[in-house]
């Protein structure tokens, strides 16, 4: 006999639980299957959340290292392991505790095992215990994740870790490759250095964050150069050696030299890039269709190759991050539930990206060269800021810029619109949802450079940068 519902989810990260509280908000009766033993996905247990309360940390270490510099004499006995773990965990628990109780209170049913769709409305589900369970619904959400990605060379394993295993070390390692250029490499990197790591950064390309507004990329890959952060670029990883006593030695060529280098830490991270939870057979055998790099195919609305089947998360192509899977899981609830108006399906032009790195670094919507490439804007135009004009960016100690991308849409060639912020400096990550409203709602460049900012603040720099591109420059040339 199985048990019935309206709708069942499979997983419950970011994209899974979000479906399901606006599911039951809207009346509908909802199971949610989690192979883990807490909800939250990688995102609250093993990424973002523990990843910060770590950066929380060394930020922390970042202001002391500087305490002379401003007036304060401090003595620092070092980092105590154990309670930075517990930091660390109960911010975690305490998150953890809140989403299942509030799953809870909105009747979702939650159940920890492995699910298999065996049918276009049956979920079969084989519980923690060996009891196996079968769900039906008219309606089945796939929000099964991502994991890390392996360098062919050099799979994970002894002294190669992916970002999971680097949250759990017992202390940080006293020398560390990072390979990779993405939010991931730059924020272990970042915490590491900060506790006085010795860190190493191979990126493929001449930058960090190459896909990103090149001033952005470029000014964070100084910052981290300047802070003493050894980044090697246009390297290619041949191969990675470990043993007992060797920690860990990287094969590797740089640029267009075919000579092969290499170089020794206690540790390699290896972050560049994840790859989807797709791999399962059950999948292909339901029809349910992949694009060629394991990505569940689906319409702007979610909905997959199979009636009934929908997708959300980092199952699906486009950035992998859990600010768009909660709005993905609100469009596929609302969707599924037929609310009318019909809910507009994701922008990925107008998702904020940040990387919580020291600095920060933030961008949302189109880079100068994007908007020029497109015919529907003409007189695209790139302003820039110099952050460290702003007040609380220089007493941070930190640098920064700010790239400003407007355009006017050619259908209406006299009016400028905010096509794009891009950022890097202190508490970035603060401000880009400010820049988001400005870019996702197609704002005039004349009416946002009326915005009135609090002063002193860093939120300033973007009203600089507004009132710079609409032709009336306050404190910048």
């Amino acid at each position: 006999m199985s048990d019935q519902y309206d709708v069942i989810i499979i997983g419950a990260g970011p994209g899974g639980y979000s479906t399901a509280l606006r599911l039951a908000e809207l009346g509908r009766r909802v199971a949610m299957v989690e192979r883990d033993a807490t909800v939250g996905g990688t995102c609250l247990n093993r990424g973002c959340i523990p990843t910060k309360a770590l950066l929380t940390v060394c930020h922390t270490l970042d202001l002391a290292k500087r305490s002379r510099e401003l007036g304060v004499d401090l003595e620092m006995a070092g980092i105590d392991y154990g309670r930075l773990a517990d930091y660390r965990r109960s911010t975690v628990d305490v998150m953890v505790k809140g989403l299942t109780g509030l799953l809870a209170h909105r009747g979702v049913t939650v159940i920890h095992g492995d699910a298999v769709l065996s049918s276009e409305r049956t979920v079969s589900v084989t519980e923690h215990d060996g009891t196996v369970a079968q769900l039906e619904a008219n309606d089945v959400v796939l929000a099964t994740g991502a994991h890390a990605r392996a360098l062919p060379a050099a799979p994970f394993g002894a002294a190669v870790i992916d970002s999971d295993q680097a949250l759990t070390l017992d202390e940080f390692p006293a020398s560390a490759i990072v390979i990779g250029s993405g939010a991931v490499a730059l924020e272990f990197a970042s915490i590491w250095h900060s506790a006085g790591c010795e860190v190493t950064l191979m990126i493929r390309k001449d930058r960090v964050l190459s896909r990103w507004n090149r001033r952005t990329s470029v000014m964070l890959t100084r910052e981290f150069k300047r802070q003493g952060v050894q980044v090697l670029d246009r390297t290619a990883v041949t191969g990675i050696d470990t043993g007992a006593n060797l920690g860990a030695r990287v094969h590797y060529t740089r640029g267009d030299d075919p000579a092969e280098l290499t170089r020794e830490a206690e540790l390699v991270l290896v972050a560049i890039g994840r790859d989807p939870n797709t791999g399962a057979p059950w999948l292909r055998e339901r029809g349910v269709k992949l694009d060629d790099r394991g990505n569940v195919v689906t319409d702007p609305w979610g909905r997959t190759s199979v009636p009934g089947v929908w997708a959300v998360g980092d199952i699906t192509e486009g950035p992998q991050l859990a600010h768009r899977a909660f709005e993905q899981g609100i469009v596929v609830a609302e969707s599924i539930a037929g609310v009318s108006p019909a809910p507009e399906p994701v922008d990925n032009m107008t998702i904020p990206q940040v990387v919580f790195s020291h600095p920060e670094a933030a961008s949302v919507g189109l880079t100068a060269d994007e908007a020029a490439a497109r015919d529907d804007f003409v007189s695209v135009t790139e302003t820039q800021y110099p952050m460290l004009s702003n007040s609380r960016v220089l007493m941070s100690g930190a640098n920064g810029s700010l790239s400003l991308v407007t355009g006017c849409d050619a259908a209406h060639p006299d009016t400028p619109l905010v096509l794009g912020v891009h950022m890097v400096g202190p508490n970035v990550s603060e401000i880009i949802a400010e820049a988001e409203q400005l870019v996702g709602n197609r704002v005039p460049v004349s009416r946002a450079a009326r915005l009135i900012h609090p002063h002193p603040t860093v939120s300033e720099s973007l009203g600089e940068a507004l009132l710079k591109a609409d032709g009336r420059p306050l404190h910048t040339r």
